[in-house]
């Protein structure tokens, strides 16, 4: 049995401290914020193991001064950070070319399609089954152009063995009667599903967890020093030592795997979601609208319209615009949301921690073996956590993972 920090309360790092356990390690979780209080609270809840397509592909080429100048663009640019975003956007665009971005896609297929083996036994054991809401995701399209453009993607999926179904209006209409008529294409995904209560599902899991030897630190560590016979944690209130180290913080693990030699081109395409409260389930299953950018999903607090894009940093200041679009593009879709009583009841912003190739990292540190990363899954954190908390044990192990890391290995950078 080794000690073993995860730093990191998200999805990634509550999965990671389940399979540790699992393995009979000692685990000890830091992060000052506690269960969910990152990227994990606020995304849209979706088990998307059919989003193989990552934000980097050619048709950022196609469409970047549209996103850009639309009033109904689901992106945004802030031109004060544009100088620091540069080698970051710069190699973004570079894993555009279609032969990277499709080798981004040959990646994420297998991480994808092995994806619940990752959360099969921890759903079972920790009794989640009833936090789980088993309804197919449906991608809705609005635009004829939209739809013709998504043929590539809906071929690349298709080739990495996602079951699709592709609908037309009447058929989109018999599913979710409540969506206003506008949409005259849906593609439908078999076997996804998504959670009542993201944040509810990982704080159970956190209860669950600590009820058998789990031990949380509510503190920040702001450095790592790894050495031959362990790591060395360094927070405000003193430093602790451990026999290994998961650092499955999300944005703010940049600076944690700068400790430990490896400069990581990590930045945040940072979310915004906006609930409608009270709403009692206007559509059974998330849909999402692609040419907005966002999902409509229906939680146990309503319904919750997430997503967008904005490139700004971890500049705390929210963009109203964006928040703005989300909930005029609910009401857009849903007539329901405009009837009298029925109101916007929250807004937020998160921090998705993204690598410019669209590509998570897992694997060992350049310093030590003692440390392994688990961070920067970009759109699928949620899909992939519990598959990453798996890897990281086995890795921890030294036993063989069960698929090729190659392409999420950190060295690649």
């Amino acid at each position: 049995m080794a000690t073993v920090a995860v730093i990191g309360a998200g999805f990634v790092g509550l999965s990671s401290a389940y399979w540790l356990m699992r393995d009979g390690h000692a685990v000890t979780l830091f992060d000052p914020a506690g269960p969910a209080g990152g990227a994990s609270y606020g995304n849209a809840g979706t088990f998307a193991n059919y989003a193989c397509i990552p934000v980097n592909n050619p048709s950022v080429f196609r469409d970047f001064h549209r996103y850009l100048l639309a009033a109904e663009s689901p992106f945004r640019l802030r031109a004060s950070y544009l100088p620091r975003l540069m080698p970051w956007l710069a190699r973004f665009l570079w894993h555009s070319t279609p032969a990277r971005y499709e080798a981004a896609v040959a990646a994420l297929g297998p991480l994808l399609g092995r994806a619940y083996e990752g959360y099969a036994d921890l759903i079972r054991d920790a009794g989640l089954e009833d936090r789980i809401r088993r309804r197919e995701c449906l991608y809705l399209y609005s635009s004829e152009r939209s739809f013709r453009n998504s043929a590539d993607s809906l071929r690349l999926r298709r080739e990495a063995g996602v079951a699709c179904e592709v609908l037309d209006a009447a058929a989109i209409r018999g599913l979710e009667p409540a969506l206003a008529p506008i949409f005259a294409h849906g593609v439908l995904f078999p076997g996804s599903w998504h959670l009542s209560d993201p944040a509810g599902f990982l704080t159970a899991l956190h209860g669950w967890l600590a009820g058998r030897g789990l031990r949380t630190e509510a503190r920040a560590v702001t450095r790592l020093a790894p050495g031959g016979s362990g790591v060395i944690l360094v927070t405000p209130d003193g430093d602790e030592r451990f026999d290994h180290a998961v650092v499955a913080a999300g944005i703010h693990s940049r600076p944690l795997a700068a400790d430990c030699g490896d400069r990581l081109p990590l930045d945040t395409e940072r979310g915004y979601h906006v609930t409608f409260g009270g709403v009692i389930d206007p559509i059974g299953r998330p849909c999402g609208w692609a040419e907005r950018g966002l999902y409509m999903t229906p939680m146990a607090q309503g319904l919750r319209v997430a997503g967008t894009v904005e490139l700004a940093g971890l500049d705390p200041r929210k963009a109203s615009g964006l928040t703005g679009l989300l909930a005029r593009s609910a009401r857009d879709a849903l007539p329901a949301l405009k009837e009298p009583g029925v109101r916007q009841t929250d807004d937020w912003l998160g921090f998705r921690p993204t690598f410019p190739d669209g590509l998570p990292v897992l694997g060992r540190s350049r310093a030590s073996e003692r440390v392994v990363y688990a961070f920067g899954h970009q759109h699928v954190g949620l899909t992939l956590g519990g598959l990453s908390g798996m890897v990281v044990a086995d890795l921890l192990a030294g036993r063989k993972p069960p698929l090729d890391l190659t392409a999420v290995d950190p060295r690649r950078f």
